[in-house]
């Protein structure tokens, strides 16, 4: 009798075919990119990368001032947090530029446009008039407001050609102008030449490099041709080249350039430091406050040279990450200035980005022995009031440039409010009383629990 003992019959196995091959592994690194790749995709990148790099730059710019200035303030016999104070009043001030250009509709920014270049020109002008103008290593580019506070107008001499030279270009692109030549360059060329000599009379060169490549990048952004390019750069090239040549301490910059060891007569004496500083540092460095250089071998260690101190005190890890925050924000301009159809938004993010690059560019360039000491500060990181109000009130228009995206203002829109919801249509106040009853509730019942 066939069957199973328990009378039940027999439970017949399915045959089972071969099995389905698995799905090959993703490369982790592949899919790292590709999260990668859609995080910067997103609409609110830009405005992210603006805000968190800028804020990191300018918290950590004001952690190496308070390092790096301490032996000089207290050789002064001044206070050892003397500059740090200064700095923090100015991030403070700065920040409410800040706050106030990231919010301001493009329309004002152009109207600002005018009065910021007229206010520029005058304190420029007034630089040179004895009695008010000071003069500071050797530089007349000052005006003094009273006490230990300073001004220096070349400063916002850049952000009044940023946003004068972005209405400008914008204006004659509306009615169709820049096709022609002579409308391209003037009257902007002439301009930014005017504000060139009035820096230059002061004898502040390096300034007047950063003022160059913001015209340059204006006009790179117009659409300037090629040869029209080359010229305006031929021409500039040989203005530079007949001032460095006229100045024995222009000339001493240049021939220090890779220098590892100080002429016998001291010469190169700054640029050899900053590369022991940098190259004491190692991985790691040797720790905040620790700097061997800032003891006053280094001159200038809080403002042109605080990264060869942020390379000493925090090493290749601190100077690297440094980098790449100001990488981060130059990308974020480039996309900023890349994605946006309105004209005066492209050229005014574009010579935004162009100006911090490039003070970035020639500072550590300089620090690092690739280019001439050129005198200028790092921008959001070193001290100086005068830099630091017209770079952050830059820094806000990228912001406000960033949220006025399409993509990124449709993102913002969506967001709800983290805490609570608002109140419903005719004043009902059900999901707020609702959840007013459950706090009550999950109170009593902790009270009973205890």
């Amino acid at each position: 009798m066939s069957g199973s003992r328990t009378g039940r019959p027999p439970v017949r196995r399915a045959v089972r075919g071969p099995a389905a091959p698995r799905p090959p592994r993703e490369n982790p690194f592949v899919r790292l990119s590709t999260r990668a790749r859609r995080a910067w995709d997103r609409p609110l990148t830009a405005y992210y990368l603006i805000l968190g790099g800028s804020l990191l730059i300018t918290v950590l710019g004001l952690v190496m001032v308070y390092s790096a200035s301490q032996i000089t303030a207290l050789q002064m016999s001044l206070p050892g947090s003397y500059f740090f104070r200064k700095q923090m009043l100015a991030a403070v001030i700065g920040a409410g530029l800040l706050f106030a250009a990231s919010r301001m509709p493009v329309k004002l920014h152009r109207a600002l446009a005018y009065p910021i270049l007229a206010g520029a020109v005058f304190l420029m002008a007034l630089v040179q008039v004895p009695g008010i103008g000071m003069a500071v290593n050797g530089n007349q580019n000052w005006i003094a407001l009273g006490g230990s506070f300073q001004i220096q107008p070349s400063e916002f001499g850049k952000l009044a050609l940023v946003l004068w030279g972005a209405d400008l270009l914008a204006r004659k692109q509306d009615k169709k102008l820049l096709a022609q030549w002579k409308h391209m360059l003037v009257p902007l060329v002439p301009v930014a030449f005017m504000l060139l000599g009035l820096i230059m009379l002061g004898g502040d060169m390096g300034t007047g490099i950063i003022v160059t490549a913001i015209l340059f990048g204006l006009l790179w952004l117009a659409g300037a041709p090629t040869r029209l390019f080359v010229g305006v750069l031929a021409v500039a090239a040989v203005i530079g080249t007949v001032l460095i040549q006229s100045s024995s301490n222009r000339l001493d910059r240049f021939r220090c350039i890779g220098a590892t060891e100080m002429g016998p007569d001291g010469s190169c004496w700054q640029a050899v430091h900053g590369i022991y500083a940098l190259a004491s540092g190692g991985l790691f460095g040797s720790g905040l406050g620790a700097s061997v250089e800032k003891w006053g071998q280094l001159p200038e260690a809080h403002t042109d040279f605080i990264f060869a101190v942020t390379g000493e005190e925090l090493g290749l890890a601190g100077t690297l990450s440094v980098l790449a925050l100001f990488a981060a924000l130059g990308y974020a301009g480039i996309r900023v200035a890349g994605r946006t159809e309105d004209p005066f938004v492209r050229y005014a993010a574009g010579g935004v980005t162009t100006w911090i690059t490039a003070q970035a560019v020639i500072n550590i360039g300089a620090v690092l022995g690739l280019l001439p000491i050129a005198g200028v500060p790092l921008p959001l990181f070193s001290y100086g009031g005068s830099a630091l109000l017209p770079t952050m009130f830059a820094i806000g228009l990228l912001i406000a440039f960033a949220r006025d995206e399409p993509a990124a203002r449709a993102a913002l829109a969506m967001r709800q409010p983290r805490f609570g919801r608002k109140r419903g249509a005719g004043g009902s106040q059900g999901p707020r009383r609702w959840n007013t009853m459950r706090r009550r509730a999950s109170a009593a019942r902790t009270s009973g629990e205890r």
